[in-house]
């Protein structure tokens, strides 16, 4: 286990490199620049040339991105370039509102949805099942902007249950009771999505692992069928919906754009639009590196928890699984 963690480490660093240089890259090659936003029009090639030295950016693109990465090393973000604001500054506000509301939507899905889909597997077809196969369908197939306006207009503006947007009221700033009923609509909304990939993941591994040879032995030495489902199939089917978790651990800091805007959430999918809009190439960076080692992080707890689970999977010495 120590040597596969060790290779996958050193392997988790080389990844984070190559994506540190192909950000770099592809934001420094879009079209258009900082620059263009910054500079006033009319200034004097001398102060033109003056404020990229400012601004970093006269140097050539290798010195530029040597510069970048030796201060992520330092935990340094870089600077804003309309403001010169510490990225950092910025976003760890922006992850924290993010993490709540993805948090919140993540949590409440998973709860439903495990639960939920190895009941359905053992009621194949049942008024359960298709109850749950119309509301996947309905998670996959519904934009979730027009289910955000839909319960705005429905729940906030017409029966005035739930605030219609933003995180807290005015004057009501670190209310948690304030932040939860403005939390319910987002959460609603992001929660279907969730909801509509684990019910399908948890009902169709369980259904998969419970048409076993060792299940049907089990079932026909007389053991209940609660300790089937529980004690023998659950660890087993579990394994897909790992992986699928672990996958979705970056949208839990990266946000979700449609739903921020729709419900004016300061997050992270906000804050990546607008300095999108603005060219802010460092805070866009921020954002990526950070989304990316979210991701590597992520398939390694994930790779971590299949031999936690089912003890059956064993990590080999070559970095391979093996039952």
């Amino acid at each position: 286990m120590t040597e596969y963690l060790v290779r996958r480490l050193l392997q988790s660093v080389l990844v984070i490199f190559l994506i540190t240089v192909a950000t770099f890259l592809l934001i420094h090659a879009a079209p258009g620049g900082p620059t263009q936003v910054m500079l006033a029009p009319g200034l004097s090639p001398e102060a033109m040339a003056q404020q990229k030295a400012n601004m970093g950016l006269d140097k050539p693109i290798p010195i530029q991105y040597i510069k970048w990465v030796g201060g992520l090393l330092k935990g340094d973000l870089g600077y804003t370039f309309k403001n010169h604001i510490p990225v950092g500054d910025l976003l760890w506000p922006r992850m924290a509102n993010t993490l709540i509301l993805m948090g919140a939507a993540w949590f409440v899905s998973l709860i439903i949805a495990i639960p939920w889909g190895i009941y359905n597997s053992t009621r194949e077809y049942g008024l359960s099942d298709q109850t749950s196969s119309f509301i996947s369908y309905l998670g996959f197939a519904m934009p979730s902007f027009w289910f955000g306006i839909l319960l705005q207009q429905w729940l906030s503006l017409e029966l005035d249950w739930f605030p219609l947007s933003d995180m807290h009221s005015r004057g009501k700033e670190g209310d948690i009771g304030d932040l939860f009923m403005h939390l319910v609509l987002p959460v609603s909304v992001l929660a279907l999505g969730f909801l509509a990939s684990y019910l399908k993941y948890a009902r169709a591994s369980m259904l998969e692992v419970l048409d076993q040879d060792y299940i049907r032995t089990a079932r026909a030495k007389g053991v209940k069928e609660r300790k089937v489902v529980f004690r023998h199939a659950l660890r087993n089917a579990l394994i897909p919906v790992i992986t699928v978790i672990g996958l979705d651990l970056p949208i839990l800091v990266s946000g979700a754009v449609l739903t921020e805007n729709v419900f004016n959430w300061p997050g992270m999918g906000r804050f990546y639009v607008e300095n999108a809009l603005a060219r802010e190439y460092s805070v866009l960076m921020a954002i990526t590196i950070v989304t990316a080692v979210i991701v590597i992080i992520g398939n390694l707890l994930a790779d971590i928890l299949y031999a936690v689970v089912d003890p059956r999977v064993k990590i080999s010495g070559k970095g391979g699984k093996s039952a």
